[in-house]
């Protein structure tokens, strides 16, 4: 087992992303450009935490996190306007966007384990 598979936010994250590209491969309203967009910063929350958990430096570390929080910025950016668009239930939203802010809450506090 890899060290990242043992973390509960590589979980938290990794169940996300099944909940995004489910609803995805359902909803064939949502534009292209924004399925493409979600799916690039979704996938990137996962796979730069996999990524900052290989390295070895914990710069290195807390560089990874930081782009894997800014992929969730980007990620509840487009899940909120697709919520103004009516192309996600109020009950998806809002699992997702719980989501999503708990994934943020984790990352910093990883962030800031390492900046000690």
């Amino acid at each position: 087992m890899f060290d990242f598979e043992k973390l509960d936010l590589y979980q938290i994250v990794k169940n996300q992303n099944v909940k995004v590209l489910t609803l995805l491969k359902s909803n064939v309203s949502i534009d292209p450009y924004l399925v493409e967009q979600w799916k690039r910063s979704s996938l990137g929350i996962m796979l730069n935490l996999v990524e900052g958990t290989g390295r070895m430096a914990d710069q290195d570390k807390r560089n990874f996190l930081t782009i894997a929080r800014g992929n969730v910025y980007e990620a509840v950016a487009i899940l909120n306007l697709l919520k103004d668009l009516q192309l996600v239930t109020d009950s998806e939203y809002l699992d997702l966007y719980q989501g999503y802010e708990s994934c943020s809450k984790m990352l910093l506090a990883m962030y800031r384990s390492y900046a000690k």
